[in-house]
């Protein structure tokens, strides 16, 4: 959660995805407000499982930032912010 929150305050996050299984929820709540602030697009999974597996970490996370897309990426990177704009509006 701290890195997260690092990531978000030095605008260095290109995208944020929370868990929406944290408990207690408490914990995530200054993240939406952060991204806002610094215009960081950011969604949510179901659970912190899934979102460690997602990112291919053995652990469950609350929380992540992607900094980077990773070689060639970038434009996959870009489409999933591109939706998740058009799904917020």
């Amino acid at each position: 959660m701290n890195e997260v929150t690092k990531s978000i305050e030095r605008v260095q996050a290109k995208l944020v995805v929370m868990a929406e299984d944290v408990s207690p929820p408490e914990i995530l709540f200054h993240i939406p407000l952060l991204c806002e602030e610094k215009s960081i697009p950011y969604a949510y999974l179901s659970t912190k499982k899934e979102l460690g597996n997602t990112v291919r970490i053995n652990v469950s996370s609350s929380a992540i930032a992607i900094e980077k897309g990773g070689t060639g990426n970038d434009s996959a990177l870009d489409d999933v912010i591109k939706k998740l704009e058009e799904i917020k509006r």
